[in-house]
């Protein structure tokens, strides 16, 4: 763990900073005294309500799914927007 002192660290931050994304810690010191250490921040842990296939085999999508609706979004498009028609 390499130590830096407080201006080289003010200088320098945006590299300093770089090096820790990468793994590594660095500690931070006044006058030779350690004073803090940048070290990487673990990744955020998932969220527990978040399941992906939960309802498998609960529900079941149509084979048209994504052509459901596509006369209607067609005379949409097509500019005859005459409900009448």
């Amino acid at each position: 763990m390499e130590t830096v002192n407080v201006h080289e660290a003010k200088t320098h931050l945006s590299r300093l900073l770089e090096r820790v994304a990468h793994g590594e810690s660095i500690v931070i010191a006044r006058a030779g005294r350690p004073m803090a250490r940048l070290t990487p921040m673990e990744p955020p842990a998932l969220a527990a309500g978040r399941r992906v296939g939960f309802l498998l085999g609960e529900i079941q999508v149509p084979d048209d799914f994504d052509r459901m609706g596509e006369s209607e979004i067609a005379t949409l498009f097509s500019g005859n927007n005459d409900p009448a028609a």
